[in-house]
């Protein structure tokens, strides 16, 4: 398998759209890296490069230290899983994934074996005879996946291939995915999605893309707990992270904050003697919220609406005006606090500081 390399990639259509910008990045063999990002940030177009469908307007993409941008996309050693299957109706399971051998003359035995062994793979040997139109889109998914796996290609490609799949057949073909990459450690993956919850699972590495370029790269953990911007922040994580202006009145090790309209709180962001009084955006995720008789650390707030999930409670909150709800995701039930009045407060290890979008931790 290979790594990939893209090195100051820039996408502008028409000379002046400047849709991406400045994108460096290192994929290793065997990494499943995932790209993340709202709708229109560039996700797909980045995947699109990578394959050889998009030219790239500035920069250069290399695969195993060699530079394709100009290689046309049949010759990058790439495979790719479109959002739809796009399967050929009329051919059965075994002909859809052995075309492209057949088109590259390889012998049929070698073609034989190759379509046998990826389907045993993939859960697919009872249905090679079937027509598209026989499958589940979870069983199409899985021939489109195969029909990439026997290319043996250098770098496999996903561009959202579970979002038109139903909630429940999501979860059992992004399981499959797992266990596909767990049979094959040396593949190099790409994988686009909206859904981080595919993308926490799956993902070695996720890339967040935002504002025409990256705005964190880093392991599923390291961006849910330590983010550098207030956009991954909120991005990463269900529901996004809350976040309290407050101003700093205690700095060194743990730091002590005053949050406007509320109390008090503490961080182990550590801050200095010049961050004294310092504007900045408390952030605490609505999982680590807590409820507390304390008088102080404290921020007080009236329960609006109370979402009982069975495992877990989802409290709405009132917020200071033209912010969004402030929310408090608890253990367990508790139906009886809608309209009550409750205080909320968080261990300094789960509170973030940021200061004009950016985390103090990284400075």
């Amino acid at each position: 398998m290979a790594n990939l390399k893209l090195t100051d990639i820039a996408k502008t259509y028409g000379g002046t759209v400047n849709v991406l910008n400045n994108i460096n990045l290192d994929i290793q063999t065997g990494e499943l890296v995932v790209f993340v990002g709202p709708s229109g940030c560039g996700k797909s177009t980045l995947l699109r490069m990578i394959a050889g469908l998009e030219k790239i307007s500035a920069g250069t993409l290399e695969i195993d230290g060699q530079v394709v941008n100009d290689i046309p996309p049949a010759q990058r050693g790439i495979a790719m899983v479109f959002q739809s299957y796009a399967l050929y109706p009329h051919m059965t399971v075994r002909d859809n994934m052995s075309f492209a051998l057949k088109i590259a003359g390889k012998p049929k035995a070698e073609i034989d074996a190759t379509i046998e062994r990826v389907a045993k793979t993939l859960q697919l040997g009872e249905l090679l005879d079937r027509l598209p139109k026989a499958l589940s889109g979870g069983q199409r998914q899985r021939v489109a996946i195969g029909r990439s796996i026997v290319r043996n290609p250098k770098v496999y490609l996903f561009d959202e291939p579970l979002s038109n799949l139903d909630a429940a057949l999501r979860v059992a073909t992004r399981l499959e995915i797992a266990q596909l990459k767990e049979s094959m450690p040396d593949s190099t993956m790409v994988y686009v999605t909206h859904d981080q919850v595919e993308a926490m699972t799956l993902a070695d590495r996720i890339v967040v893309l935002a504002n025409k370029g990256i705005a964190q790269v880093g392991t599923p953990l390291e961006l849910y707990e330590s983010p550098q911007n207030e956009f991954v922040a909120q991005f990463i994580g269900s529901p996004a992270m809350n976040l309290f202006p407050g101003k700093v009145i205690g700095t060194g090790d743990v730091t002590s904050l005053r949050l406007d309209g509320g109390g008090l709180i503490t961080s182990d962001v550590p801050t200095t003697d010049e961050d004294m009084g310092l504007t900045v955006n408390v952030g605490v995720r609505p999982e680590d919220m807590l409820i507390t008789e304390v008088e102080n650390w404290v921020m007080e707030c009236t329960v609006n609406i109370i979402e009982a999930l069975g495992d877990v409670t989802v409290l709405y909150f009132d917020s200071l005006e033209g912010q969004a709800p402030w929310i408090a995701k608890l253990p367990g039930i508790h139906n009886g606090l809608r309209g009550q009045s409750v205080r909320l407060t968080a261990t300094p290890a789960k509170v973030h500081l940021f200061h004009n979008g950016q985390s103090l931790l990284y400075r």
